[in-house]
């Protein structure tokens, strides 16, 4: 007996070519296939189609991962990608370049219903919003790896195997030509940034320092009204549409305070969100912004100097909490993409606020802190979610929580 005939455990299928009738979208850019009992999460494929897939990866179990390389049965849905990257073996970093854009929208929305079901245990109809300009040219951010021979590129899917691409259509104009035509050190990677005045800054990393190598590290941004100066590396909406959208979306969650309430704003980067927050407190409320990047708060304390209502803690969220003022009207956290976690989502829970607004750019860390706080009493109200990510599989989301 073959070990392809085995049993599960000592089942290989690398490399074996595949004919697969392909399913449903799952989350992490690709769609389930099943052959002789086993799941088949298959790449550059859409639901609907029949396709031929070669076994990248398989452990074993019961699941192995493919690549389509040949459409049998094609989905109305596929496109040409527009990247010569981005099909099987390439560029890790789009999933969906061969699906329209309405296409990659539904997929999306697909893909966050289904994780609130399966997690939250919550039936909802989800709509996936598109932000101006287009699906090409948007990244404002992005980390390139660099060849053993000092070029920079980007990695394949699931691979160290670094390609050194000439160009990447998602990138913003201008952002990778003074990268691309200057060498690295070997094996470093190298941060990306085109702000909003059209400048690049760039910064080498390796072996744990930051060398700043291209602009004067000062990225320069505009959203919710106002100007933002802040280092480079802080964090920021990678999608120019993007900041603006989150805000709106999330003062539409906060609903009307009352002048003097107190807000908690965790995770709150340089204060993007902290800011039109300030505005509605008043000068006799409070925000409370908590973050734990000191370039961020110095920027934030320094961006926010004119709100007399705004508080800004550095430091770990779940260091400060018990110390911080309250008790909030309202809590808005924009965790990492692992989320809240259930032990921090109960301690937010614990503090009474009458509404708590995530932010969260996976659907599956989503749908955990969603159930992790209706297990202490909050039930689920507005949710908005945006292609902040075109050709990903990434989706920015934005849930508000009402106290029951």
């Amino acid at each position: 007996m073959s070990a392809a005939e085995g049993t599960p455990g000592t089942l290989d299928w690398t490399d074996r070519l595949l004919e697969l009738d392909v399913g449903p979208v799952a989350h992490g850019g690709h769609c389930v296939g099943r052959h002789e009992g086993r799941v088949v999460f298959v790449r550059h494929a859409l639901p609907g189609e029949r396709v031929r897939a070669v076994v990248t990866e398989d452990g074993g179990g019961s699941f192995c991962r493919a690549d389509a390389v040949g459409v049998l049965e094609a989905s109305p849905d596929r496109v040409e990608p527009p990247c010569p990257w981005a099909g099987p073996g390439g560029c890790g970093g789009c999933d969906w370049q061969h699906a329209t854009p309405r296409a990659q929208r539904e997929l999306k929305a697909a893909v966050v219903a289904e994780q609130l079901a399966r997690l939250a245990g919550i039936e909802r109809e989800v709509t996936v919003e598109e932000l101006p300009g287009g699906y090409l040219g948007w990244r404002t951010r992005m980390r390139m790896a660099v060849t053993d021979d000092g070029r920079p590129g980007l990695r394949a899917h699931r691979s160290h195997e670094v390609l050194p691409v000439g160009d990447c259509p998602i990138a913003a104009p201008g952002a990778l030509a003074p990268v691309l035509e200057r060498s690295w050190t070997p094996t470093a990677e190298v941060e990306i940034v085109r702000d909003d005045d059209g400048e690049v800054h760039a910064a080498e990393l390796f072996e744990g320092a930051r060398r700043p190598e291209l602009g004067d590290g000062t990225a320069h941004e505009r959203a919710a009204g106002r100007s933002w100066d802040l280092p480079a590396e802080a964090f920021w909406q990678v999608h120019p549409h993007a900041a603006d959208a989150v805000v709106d979306a999330v003062l539409d969650g906060v609903g009307d305070l009352e002048p003097g309430a107190c807000v908690w704003d965790l995770y709150g980067g340089a204060g993007l969100i902290t800011a039109p927050l300030a505005e509605r407190v008043g000068a006799e409320g409070r925000v409370v912004l908590v973050e734990s990047d000191p370039a961020a708060t110095a920027a934030a304390g320094e961006s926010l100097a004119d709100l007399p209502a705004v508080q800004v803690v550095r430091g770990r969220v779940e260091k400060v909490l018990g110390g911080l003022p309250g008790p909030p009207a309202v809590i808005v956290a924009d965790p990492p993409r692992k989320g809240l976690g259930r032990r921090l989502a109960g301690e937010l829970a614990g503090r009474g606020a009458a509404r708590i607004v995530l932010v969260a750019c996976d659907p599956a860390a989503l749908a955990r802190d969603v159930a992790a706080l209706a297990e202490h009493g909050y039930e689920l109200d507005l949710l908005r979610a945006f292609d902040a990510f075109p050709m990903t599989h990434h989706v920015e989301c934005v849930a508000t929580l009402l106290a029951r």
